[in-house]
């Protein structure tokens, strides 16, 4: 079983999910999940780890401010910083998905000194991701819907007839494959019926610049996020479902010259939600990795 808490850290209340003792491994979600989306690696890497995902800030059971301001990356880093010292833990590896991993390669950049290892999960790094919105209009056309989600009505548009185009639009492959089922659709409609969890997801969206995706001048004049960034020296896995529709492949194309100690595991039968699709092959690949010398 799963055990269930909450810390207070950064000014919030994070709800988390946990499993195991030992050395930490925190799992990170992105949008529209929730920690429920880590449960086969809960049980998993809880056999041998402190196996820990928390709701992120927004979401779920967790604080949900309603400033955007406190939905922006420096925040959001602070609060994993703060989430494993208060566990205990000044060292641990980090595994993220999506939104999550957006916000672990930052943490990685930023915050080296933490991280043993890093497993990134179909989430591009910042400088292939600007690079990619700057120059390939393929991926500017895939990351449209980044703009809706924005938008005021975003949330009257997805919580519409039970937030039927949003299961639609991010599960409706995985059910009729059978990869997902009535149950888990439940908890998600759970999670994101809990006051404020939709607007909190959606703020992650609304505190971003999405200049390059705009193709707004002024960001096109500014240097490539590349030229600015310290290259990431910590180990690191990117695990990426070919078939996603919206992080094309491109946003891994060139990723050595950003990170030093890379290996790429390339699933060509996935898509974006490839944790829900192949579980076991997940978990294979994140522990062959963390378990190398």
């Amino acid at each position: 079983m799963n055990k269930h808490d909450y810390a207070s850290v950064n000014g919030v209340q994070l709800h988390y999910a946990s499993k195991g003792q030992g050395k930490l491994i925190m799992f990170l979600h992105g949008f529209p999940e929730f920690w429920y989306m880590w449960k086969n690696q809960l049980d998993e890497f809880g056999k041998d780890y402190q196996a820990v995902a928390p709701d992120m800030r927004g979401y779920n059971l967790s604080s949900k401010p309603g400033e955007l301001t406190l939905y922006k990356p420096k925040v959001l880093m602070e609060d994993i910083r703060q989430l494993a010292e208060y566990l205990g833990h000044r060292k641990f590896i980090l595994v993220a998905h999506d939104w999550g991993g957006a916000i672990a390669w930052s943490f990685a950049i930023f915050y080296p000194q933490y991280l043993e290892k890093l497993v990134i999960i179909n989430a591009p790094h910042p400088a292939t991701f600007d690079r990619e919105l700057r120059n390939n209009p393929l991926q500017r056309q895939a990351s449209k819907y980044m703009l809706m989600f924005r938008s005021p009505q975003a949330e009257q548009k997805l919580s519409e007839n039970n937030y039927s185009y949003l299961i639609n639009m991010a599960f409706g492959d995985l059910l009729k494959r059978g990869v997902m089922n009535e149950e888990d659709i439940n908890e998600y409609i759970s999670c994101w019926s809990q006051p404020g969890s939709l607007t909190g997801g959606l703020n992650y969206y609304r505190a971003s610049n999405v200049g390059a995706l705009e193709q707004s001048e002024k960001t096109l004049l500014t240097p490539p996020v590349g030229d600015t960034l310290p290259v990431l020296k910590v180990p690191t896995l990117v695990i990426w479902g070919e078939k996603d529709t919206a992080l094309l492949g491109g946003c891994i194309e060139g990723l050595e010259k950003y990170v030093i100690n890379l290996k790429i595991k390339r699933i060509p039968d996935a898509s974006h939600w490839v944790v829900e699709e192949k579980p076991d092959l997940v978990n294979s690949y994140i522990r062959e990795f963390i378990e190398a010398g």
